[in-house]
């Protein structure tokens, strides 16, 4: 008499459970190159393979999966078009954080296969460290703006070049009417024992600078064309002190506001507050952490160094933190008040209001 097969632990549990025919895979993404790995939820690999970093070639991958499933990938430069490539077919995709995922993964032995069979366990293991990722247009508006603060940086390195030839040859000028067109076009007339090659430069100098102000102001037009976007940034501009870019800059750079449950939160991510280093009931803090977003941080900074003018909240803010003796801590005070504005405003889809507070009763007199 023939015995039926003893089956496998993993095998019991794919009978019992019909969830355990959701495949989980791993994919480790390169430039020209994807490995994969795919396994079941007790951790039984079921494929491997290397597919080419080409659209077609994952559309046809994906469509031909057998199983339902879902994915997960390390965040790289390139991993936003390929998660845009795979998110129909799967169940559900995630992008993971890679500097947590680097944390996790640390061992003697790397290599492609090894990295995409440890994302397949995490994710089926639901400990992938998963991050935010912004929908296509939201990281299609951010790249415009990302762009246009290159082009911005550009055209400053301009002004102070065209400044550096001018005071290489001993030419004297107005610093605050250099780059009026005006002033600069009588300065060239005027400059004398200045080689013609130095007016070349000057010239090419200020015709990149204005090609740089045209784009910036062209990007910005752009990004204020889209009607949700424009309605989200004149909601933020409400604030006193934030400005047209300041608002933009926190619209696209967030997307979701509601991703942060606190404020706290808000602040760590624009990179506002100290590393936290915490054992054996001892608290130490560093200097502000480097994990944060620095687009957002930059901006903000710059931000909160005005902004005591136009703002009397913010500047009894700095003036208070001013008389510890450290102007730098005044303005991340001013900063992360920013952070605490911007964020009630965009969760609440509100103009600003200003909560003033409500005096105590009045004592009468004996």
């Amino acid at each position: 008499m023939l015995r039926p097969a003893m089956q496998t632990p993993a095998q019991k549990a794919h009978l019992e459970n019909p969830m355990n025919s959701l495949h989980y895979i791993g994919f480790d993404v390169h430039k020209k190159s994807i490995s994969f790995c795919v396994k079941t939820a007790a951790g039984e690999i079921v494929e491997e393979g290397v597919i080419p970093a080409e659209r077609g070639a994952l559309r046809q991958w994906a469509s031909a999966r057998p199983q339902p499933w879902r994915g997960a990938m390390e965040a790289t430069l390139f991993s936003g078009w390929i998660y845009d490539t795979l998110k129909p077919y799967a169940e559900q995709l995630e992008m993971a954080h890679p500097a947590k995922m680097k944390a996790i993964s640390a061992g003697k032995k790397k290599s492609d296969t090894l990295d995409a069979r440890t994302i397949a366990d995490l994710l089926r293991c639901n400990l992938l460290p998963a991050c935010y990722v912004a929908p296509p247009r939201i990281r299609e508006l951010r790249r415009l703006l990302r762009y246009r603060t290159l082009v911005v940086s550009e055209g400053v390195r301009m002004k102070n070049k065209m400044a550096g030839l001018l005071m290489e040859t001993g030419a004297l000028y107005v610093k605050e009417k250099l780059h009026r067109k005006k002033y600069f076009a009588s300065l060239l007339e005027e400059l004398e024992e200045v080689p013609e090659s130095v007016i070349d430069l000057l010239r090419l100098s200020r015709g990149a600078l204005e090609m740089f102000e045209s784009t910036q102001k062209r990007l910005v037009r752009e990004l204020l064309a889209d009607p949700e976007l424009a309605q989200r940034v004149e909601r933020l501009m409400t604030i006193p002190a934030v400005g047209e870019i300041t608002a933009l800059t926190w619209a696209l750079e967030v997307g979701d506001p509601q991703r942060f449950p606190s404020c706290s939160d808000a602040m760590s991510y624009c990179g506002l507050t100290a590393a936290l280093k915490s054992s054996a009931g001892k608290q130490q803090r560093g200097p502000i952490s480097k994990q944060r977003n620095h687009w957002l941080q930059t901006t903000l900074i710059e931000a909160a160094k005005p902004a005591p003018r136009w703002n009397p909240q913010l500047a009894a803010l700095h003036a208070r933190e001013l008389e510890r003796g450290h102007r730098n801590r005044a303005t991340l005070a001013v900063a992360r008040k920013l952070v605490v504005y911007l964020l009630a405003v965009d969760k609440s889809g509100q103009a600003f209001q200003l909560r003033v507070p409500s005096e105590g009763p009045t004592q009468k007199a004996a």
